[in-house]
């Protein structure tokens, strides 16, 4: 068992910054890659960025450009950070985990944090 435990939203201004954490503990060494997601009031979740545990990240168009996903294997944690905010990346924030074992895959999520672009 994985458990993701997010932190770091809250009300941010327009042009303005935001930096996401994400605490992973369980069994952790089987994560392999990990992801932000974001669900926004009446649109799909989406993936806004994600990470292999070798480093390797990759992200959505809306956040190319202007957002970093890192992750710190040995803290076992997991950080997204977006530059020049706007109204439209406002939503819940998912911090996702896929872990991969001898016989099995799962999909592990945190419980979500907050994110309000509003000035």
């Amino acid at each position: 068992q994985v458990l993701l435990v997010e932190s770091g939203g809250g009300l941010m201004q327009p042009g303005g910054s935001l930096r996401l954490s994400c605490l992973a503990s369980g069994l952790t060494f089987s994560i392999k890659t990990m992801g932000w997601y974001r669900q926004a009031p009446g649109k799909e979740r989406e993936l806004v960025a994600q990470i292999t545990s070798t480093g390797t990240p990759t992200y959505a168009d809306s956040a190319k450009g202007r957002s970093t996903i890192s992750r710190d294997i040995a803290e076992d944690m997991m950080y997204l950070q977006m530059d020049s905010l706007k109204p439209e990346d406002a939503g819940i924030y998912c911090c996702s985990g896929h872990t991969i074992g001898a016989c099995k895959e799962n999909d592990y999520w945190g419980q979500g944090t907050q994110v309000t672009v509003s000035s």
